[in-house]
């Protein structure tokens, strides 16, 4: 599983002309899924995004997590993390998840940041998104489960 996290003042997320989610400060997500991923390491990457201590403090030291803030979080599947660009000029997403198997890990990782975070929005799963962010630092991470668990 990977995720790429950023901190964020504002995001959205367009598809089919609406916009379907949208936050304040907090954490924009995105989420790729590959085939050999499963609850528990979704429960575990989560619980790494819930703890992660990015947020400034009184003295502007990265020392707060997002509860401490009050921050909200917008998560947004995207298959193209599981990219593989060694051969030739166009991706693979071979590595990707299943559509129908990351779909559901994909509902199980919202059900689950719905649990723990103050706000949780989406955008709509294999769907053409229009994201918007504004990026706060700009501070971006990339969490991937291979290298953290």
């Amino acid at each position: 599983m990977r995720f790429v996290l950023q901190r964020v003042l504002s995001a959205s997320v367009e598809a089919e002309g609406e916009i379907k989610g949208k936050i304040g400060k907090g954490y924009l997500l995105f989420v790729g899924v590959s085939n050999e991923d499963n609850k528990e390491i979704a429960d575990k990457m989560i619980e790494k995004v819930s703890h992660l201590r990015i947020f400034e403090d009184e003295n502007g030291k990265v020392n707060l997590s997002i509860d401490k803030v009050d921050g909200e979080i917008l998560v947004i599947s995207q298959f193209t993390l599981y990219a593989d660009c060694k051969k030739g000029n166009r991706p693979s997403f071979q590595q990707a998840g299943s559509p129908d198997y990351a779909e559901e890990l994909y509902e199980y990782i919202l059900l689950r940041c719905g649990e723990l975070f103050k706000n949780t929005q989406k955008g709509v799963f294999g769907a053409d998104m229009k994201v918007s962010l504004v990026n706060d630092g700009p501070f971006t991470l990339i969490l991937d489960s291979e290298q953290m668990l």
